[in-house]
C-alpha cells in the first residue's frame, strides 16, 4: 500500500477522494488539473494495489477508498482525523 501512495500524485488522488467522496475521472481531473489520460493510468494502479474501489453507473465509473485503514494511512500521513473523511 505504500508503494503505491508514494508517488505524490496518487497520493494527491486518494486524499482528495476521502476528502470529498466518491468522484470519476472528471472531477479527479477537475480537482488535480492533470489529463484525463494520466488520472486513468494512476487510478488503474491504486485499484490493482487495492486501494481504491470502482463502481459503474451507467456510463460513468465512480472511485471511492475501499478501506478504513487506508483512510488512517492517509490521515496519519497528513496528520488529520480519519473522522474529517467521507468514506
Amino acid at each position: 500500500m505504500l508503494k503505491a501512495l508514494a508517488n505524490p500524485v496518487r497520493l494527491q488522488i486518494v486524499h482528495g477522494l476521502l476528502q470529498t467522496g466518491c468522484h470519476n475521472v472528471s472531477c479527479i481531473e477537475r480537482g488535480t488539473g492533470m489529463s484525463q489520460s494520466c488520472i486513468s493510468q494512476h487510478l488503474q494502479k491504486l485499484r490493482a494495489a487495492g486501494i481504491l474501489t470502482a463502481d459503474r453507473q451507467g456510463n460513468e465509473v465512480y472511485y471511492r477508498v475501499s478501506s478504513r485503514e487506508t483512510a488512517g494511512l492517509v490521515a496519519a500521513l497528513f496528520g488529520e482525523e480519519e473522522t474529517a473523511y467521507v468514506l
